[in-house]
C-alpha cells in the first residue's frame, strides 16, 4: 500500500478517539497527551473510558485559560482555592485520571472532579501563581477549563441536551409524515393500488426516512460504534442495529418492488427512543440545573458606596463592612443588613413564600433575593462564596453525586441486558435460516423484530422518570430534593428524630427585667448568626446596627469585644433555678448579666405530623440542648415518649449512632447549628428554609413551607416513588419476558415489535405520573 493510500485510511486517535487517517495519534498535542499518562502509569485509562459522542473531544488545545491566578480564592487558614468549569470529561474514567494526575502534583491538598456538574475545585497551601501549574497540568491531557461562572457555565454546558432535542424533532417530523404515507397499506386499501402507486409511496418513504435516520441515529451510532471499537458492547449497539437493518432491509424491499416496507417503524422508533434519552438526559442532569438556576440568581456586579459617590464593581470584589445601594428591581449581591430605606424582598428563594417580605433597616437580606420596592442601603456581612446562595451551589454539587440502589440495580440489568438481547437476536436467525430453512429475508426479519421488540427504552426509564416527576412536583409544592438518592432512602426510615426550638417550635421574645439599651446590644450581636433564638432577638429591636469585628462560636454564642451572647455556661454565670424556657444570657464587663427569655409555640401542623407519623408506625425522638422541663413541655404537648435535653452536638451524634447500630433508620430533623453533626451521620435528614446555613447545606431535604406538613409529604412521596420504580422494573422486565418468545418465533414484524416497544415505555411513564398522588394527597 502506498504512503498515500497509508495516510488516507480512516483510523480513530487512540488518546481523543477522533480521525487520524493512517496514525495512532490525530495530532502531536494528542500524541503528547498519551505520553503523559502513560508515564504516569495511568494507561489503564483507556481501557476503562466510555467515550460519550456528545461531549467535546479531549484534544489538547493550543490556547489554554489565560490567568488562572485571578480566579484564586483565599481562604481565612492560609489556603487557597480555585474551582473552574471543565470541558471534555467522557465518562467515570476521565474523573479517576485526572484526580490520580492531580494527586501527583506537589503541594496540592486536594484536587477533585464533579462529574455531573463538570466542575473541577482545587485546594492548595502555597502560592497563587501555583493555579497555572495545575490548571496546565489538567489541560495537557486534553480537558479545558473555564471560569465556573454562570455565564460560562451555560455557554459551555448542555450541548448534549440540544443534539438530542434536534435529533428528536428532525425524527418526529419524518415520523409523522411517513406514517401518513404508510396509512393507506395498514387500512388495507393497497389491493385497489397498483405496483407502481405503492412503489411511488414507499420511494417517497424513503426520501423522508432515511435521511432523518442518517441524522437521528447519531447519538446512538456513535456511542455504538465507540464501544465496538474497543471490544466492548453497550445498549446502543441493539438500538443502532435494529434501527439500521429495518431500513436496510425496506431499502431492499422498495428496489425489488415487493409489498411491504418498513421505513415508518425505523423512524417511530427513533423519536420515541428519542423521547426516552431526553427523558434520561433531563433526570440525570436535574441537579445540574438546579446548580444552574441558583448561579443565574446570583449578582454579578453591584452599585459600592464609598466616600467619593458610588460605582459599579464585581460581587466578587466586594468585602464585608461594605455598603452597597440597592435599586428597585435588582438582585442583592451579597448577605447582609438592611442600613437605611424600607422595601419589599422577593425572598421565595430562602423562605419559600411566593408573597413579598417587608425590610426595614436591621432586616437580614440574602443573596439572590430581589428588591421590589424603593432602593435600599445594605451593608455585606458575608460575601462571594461565603453568602448562603453560594453554600446551597456547593452543596447540591457535593450532594448530587451519589446514586440510589434502584439507580445501580437498572444499570446492571442494563449491562448484561445487551449481551442476551445480541444473543436472542443471534440465536432466531440461526434456527430460522439453518434449522427451519425460512430464507434469509425471512431470517433477517425475524432477528430485527427480537432486535426492536427488546430495545431498553421501558428499563432505561424506570427509575429516571419518577426521580424526575417526584423531584419537580415536590418543588412545585415548595419543597427541594437535594440528593437523587433521598427518595429510596426515606422509604425505608424506622424513626424520626426532631430538634426542638426553630423546628418544632416557634420562640417569641419574652417580658424580662432588662432595658432597651441591653435589647440594642443583644440585637445588635444577634444580627450577625443565624441561630433561630439570634433572629428573633435581632427582629425585637429594629434600631440594631450590626457589630464590627463580632465572632461567633459555632453551637455555643457570639463573641464582640469582651461582650458575650449565648447559654449559661458559654458566659460563665449561674443565675439560680434552671430556666423553663429557653433563654439567652448577655455579658460585659462592669455590667451584671442580663436574661433574655423566649416563649415557645408549637409550629403549624406539628401536632398533625406528629399523629400521621405514629399511625404509619414510625417512632418519634426529641433531641434539644435546651433545659429538661423545657423540653419535657413540648414532648408531652406533642405526646413524644422518647426525648433527651441538655445535649451536645456529640450528645446527638451519639444518640442517633446508638439508634442506628440498633437497626434504626433515622430521619433527622433540624434547623440549628448544634445539629450539624446529626444531619450528617443521618440515614437522611431534613431541614426547613429559615434553618441556619450549616443545616440547609448538610440536609438532603430543604422544605419551604412554615407548616410542618411538607415533612409528612415528604414521607409519605417517597413510599409511593419506591413502589412506582418496582412497579417500573417489573413492567420492563416482563413485558421482555412476554414479547421476546413470541418475536424468536416469527409471529411479530417490525413494525408491530417497534409499536410494542413504544407502549411499554409509555406504560413505564404513564405508571411513574402515580407517584403524584402522594404529593396531591399524604395523608
Amino acid at each position: 500500500m502506498s504512503a498515500t493510500a497509508v495516510a488516507n485510511t480512516r483510523s480513530h486517535c487512540r488518546h481523543c478517539g477522533g480521525d487520524a487517517y493512517g496514525a495512532e495519534y490525530c495530532c502531536s498535542g494528542c500524541q503528547a497527551a498519551a505520553e503523559v499518562i502513560g508515564g504516569l502509569g495511568l494507561g489503564d485509562y483507556y481501557a476503562r473510558r466510555t467515550l460519550d459522542a456528545s461531549a467535546r473531544a479531549m484534544r489538547p488545545l493550543g490556547d489554554g485559560l489565560a490567568d488562572p491566578e485571578r480566579f484564586v480564592e483565599h481562604l481565612p487558614d492560609g489556603s487557597c482555592r480555585l474551582r473552574l468549569g471543565l470541558d471534555g470529561v467522557q465518562c467515570g474514567a476521565c474523573v479517576w485520571l485526572i484526580e490520580s494526575v492531580l494527586a501527583r502534583e506537589a503541594g496540592l491538598a486536594s484536587g477533585r472532579v464533579n462529574m455531573t456538574t463538570r466542575r473541577l475545585a482545587l485546594l492548595w497551601k502555597g502560592a497563587e501563581a501555583d493555579a497555572t501549574r495545575f490548571v496546565r497540568r489538567v489541560e495537557s491531557l486534553g480537558y479545558r477549563l473555564v471560569p465556573a461562572t454562570a455565564s460560562a457555565q451555560a455557554a459551555a454546558d448542555d450541548e448534549a441536551g440540544r443534539v438530542l432535542m434536534r435529533a428528536m424533532a428532525v425524527a418526529g417530523f419524518a415520523a409523522v409524515n411517513v406514517m401518513l404515507m404508510s396509512i393507506g397499506t395498514w387500512a388495507g386499501v393497497t389491493e385497489h393500488m397498483g405496483p407502481a402507486t405503492r412503489g411511488l409511496m414507499h420511494w417517497w418513504s424513503a426520501m423522508l426516512a432515511l435521511p432523518a435516520i442518517a441524522y437521528s441515529i447519531q447519538p446512538f451510532a456513535r456511542p455504538a460504534f465507540r464501544a465496538l471499537l474497543h471490544g466492548r458492547t453497550n445498549m446502543d449497539v441493539p438500538i443502532t442495529l435494529g434501527v439500521l437493518l429495518v431500513a436496510g432491509i425496506s431499502l431492499f424491499e422498495t428496489l425489488k418492488g415487493r409489498e411491504h416496507a418498513y421505513f415508518d417503524s425505523a423512524v417511530t422508533l427513533l423519536f420515541f427512543l428519542l423521547i426516552g434519552r431526553v427523558l434520561d438526559h433531563r433526570a440525570r442532569g436535574a441537579a445540574r440545573a438546579t446548580v444552574m438556576q441558583l448561579l443565574a440568581l446570583r449578582a454579578e456586579n453591584v452599585t459600592l458606596i464609598e466616600a467619593g459617590g458610588t460605582r459599579r464593581v464585581s460581587a466578587e470584589q466586594v468585602t464585608p463592612g461594605a455598603l452597597l445601594s440597592v435599586g428597585m428591581g435588582e438582585r442583592i449581591g451579597v448577605d447582609g443588613v438592611v442600613e437605611r430605606g424600607e422595601s419589599q424582598i422577593d425572598a421565595s428563594l430562602v423562605t419559600g413564600e411566593s408573597k413579598a417580605a417587608g425590610v426595614r433597616p436591621g432586616a437580614r437580606v440574602f443573596a439572590g433575593t430581589l428588591n421590589l420596592g424603593d432602593p435600599i442601603t445594605v451593608r455585606a456581612m458575608a460575601t462571594g462564596d461565603a453568602t448562603l446562595l453560594a453554600e446551597s451551589v456547593r452543596l447540591i454539587e457535593a450532594a448530587e453525586g451519589r446514586r440510589g440502589r434502584y439507580v445501580v440495580l437498572a444499570d446492571k440489568v442494563a449491562r448484561y441486558y445487551a449481551p442476551v438481547v445480541h444473543l436472542a437476536a443471534l440465536s432466531a436467525f440461526l434456527v430460522l435460516f439453518f434449522l427451519v430453512q425460512a430464507g434469509m429475508e425471512r431470517s433477517i426479519l425475524v432477528a430485527v423484530s427480537v432486535l426492536l421488540v427488546t430495545c431498553p427504552c421501558a428499563l432505561a426509564l424506570a427509575v429516571p422518570a419518577v426521580q424526575v416527576i417526584a423531584s419537580s412536583r415536590l418543588q412545585q409544592a415548595g419543597s427541594l430534593l437535594k440528593s437523587p438518592t433521598a427518595l429510596e432512602r426515606l422509604a425505608t426510615i424506622t424513626g424520626v428524630m426532631f430538634d426542638k426550638t426553630g423546628t418544632l417550635t416557634e420562640p417569641a421574645l419574652a417580658a424580662g427585667d432588662y432595658d432597651e439599651e441591653d435589647l440594642r446590644l443583644a440585637a445588635s450581636m444577634a444580627l450577625g448568626s443565624n441561630h433561630p433564638l439570634a433572629r428573633v432577638l435581632a427582629a425585637a429591636c429594629p434600631q440594631a446596627r450590626p457589630v464590627v469585628g463580632l465572632r461567633e462560636i459555632k453551637g455555643a454564642g457570639l463573641v464582640a469585644g469582651e461582650a458575650r451572647l449565648g447559654s449559661r455556661a458559654f458566659c460563665g454565670v449561674e443565675l439560680g433555678a434552671p430556666a423553663e424556657q429557653a433563654e439567652l444570657i448577655l455579658t460585659r464587663p462592669g455590667f451584671a448579666p442580663v436574661r433574655f427569655g423566649f416563649a415557645e409555640s408549637l409550629r403549624p401542623g406539628a401536632m398533625e405530623l406528629m399523629r400521621w407519623l405514629r399511625a404509619k408506625g414510625l417512632r418519634i425522638f426529641l433531641a434539644s440542648g435546651d433545659q429538661a422541663l423545657a423540653v419535657a413541655r413540648v414532648a408531652g404537648e406533642l405526646g413524644i415518649g422518647e426525648f433527651r435535653a441538655d445535649l451536645r452536638p456529640a450528645d446527638k451524634l451519639a444518640w442517633i449512632e446508638a439508634l442506628r447500630a440498633d437497626g434504626a433508620r433515622i430521619l433527622m430533623v433540624g434547623d440549628g447549628l448544634n445539629d450539624g453533626p446529626c444531619l450528617a451521620a443521618a440515614d437522611i435528614s431534613a431541614s426547613p428554609a429559615h434553618a441556619a446555613d450549616i443545616s440547609q447545606t448538610l440536609a438532603d431535604l430543604v422544605y419551604r413551607d412554615e407548616s410542618l406538613a411538607a415533612v409528612a409529604q415528604f414521607i409519605a412521596v417517597a413510599r409511593r416513588a419506591r413502589s412506582v420504580m418496582r412497579q417500573n422494573l417489573m413492567l420492563a422486565l416482563g413485558y421482555n419476558l412476554l414479547f421476546v418468545p413470541v418475536a424468536a418465533m416469527g409471529m411479530l414484524t417490525p413494525w408491530v415489535a417497534a409499536i410494542a416497544m413504544s407502549c411499554s415505555s409509555l406504560t413505564v411513564i404513564a405508571n411513574s405520573f402515580r407517584v403524584s398522588g402522594g404529593i396531591r394527597q399524604w395523608s
